[in-house]
């Protein structure tokens, strides 16, 4: 490699290390993983279904045993978290730390984007790769949660590396991979930061309950949205919610045996 090459290639990567470009293309093969609470069974059901890492929305694995080559990301969940302890947990259990989950909600880590900001020079003195904070919706709307948040972190200088989102489809025809895509695209748009889509799953929250799709709606939908997202190159990782039917109607395993959406998502890059 030339001198100049050499330079170039450099500069290329202080750049995308403090988010200015989004990191390498992911290969497929390493981007499938889960949110998963302890069960029995669970590191079976984790290997079974190939998941190629996990979290627990704790900065700790809260006891689950990962199978060999499953890596477990830590997660500081909100503001009670952010304390020297859970940031050394969180340190000690891997090298890429997700922060807050959902703040934009009430019922979830509930803060506003200046205590978030805040918080943020803590997180980032850990020294791993930092994730945004994963809004509930509107990631892409101007002026939203996530956006003020972009925009004050840029004003003060600290480093988000890749993007958090949740999404959830409420249309439970073919057309939810392409709705999910677009919420996607959008977001990458707008920031040009890696996604990695941390939750996601068909279920309608319009009403006053949740509503679900079929089995067989949810895993078509399994089929065609990994294919889709094993597609997009500037999406670096995605996890089904969740592992378990345990934790919620949604899960890919009772116990460890798979159902039609665990067999979909098994059988996925």
């Amino acid at each position: 490699m030339n001198q100049f090459r050499k330079l170039l290639v450099l500069v290329t990567v202080a750049i995308a290390a403090i988010g200015g470009l989004a990191a390498p293309a992911t290969a497929a093969g390493t981007k499938k993983g889960v949110s998963a609470a302890a069960f029995s069974g669970v590191t079976a059901a984790l290997g079974d279904v190939g998941a190629r890492w996990f979290y627990t929305w704790a900065a700790d694995p809260q006891g689950i045993t990962a199978p060999a080559g499953t890596e477990f990301v830590p997660m500081i969940w909100g503001r009670d978290s952010v304390t020297a302890d859970q940031l050394q947990r969180a340190k000690a259990a891997g090298s890429t730390l997700l922060a807050f989950n959902e703040p934009d909600l009430a019922g979830q880590a509930n803060m506003s984007v200046e205590t978030a900001l805040d918080l943020w020079p803590q997180l980032q003195a850990t020294g791993m790769r930092l994730g945004a904070p994963a809004v509930a919706y509107g990631g892409d709307t101007p002026g939203g949660w996530l956006d003020r948040f972009m925009s004050g972190a840029a004003a003060r200088g600290y480093r988000v590396d890749f993007i958090p989102l949740h999404w959830y489809g409420g249309d439970f025809s073919a057309a939810a991979t392409g709705q999910l895509q677009s919420y996607l695209q959008a977001v990458y748009n707008r920031y040009h930061r890696p996604i990695w889509l941390t939750e996601y799953a068909l279920t309608d929250f319009s009403g006053s309950t949740p509503r679900y799709p079929s089995a067989a709606e949810q895993a078509d939908f399994v089929s065609r949205s990994t294919a889709m997202l094993n597609g997009l190159s500037f999406v670096e990782r995605y996890a089904w919610f969740s592992l378990s039917t345990s934790t919620t109607p949604t899960g890919l395993y009772t116990g460890t045996t798979p159902n039609s959406s665990g067999v979909a998502y098994r059988a996925a890059g």
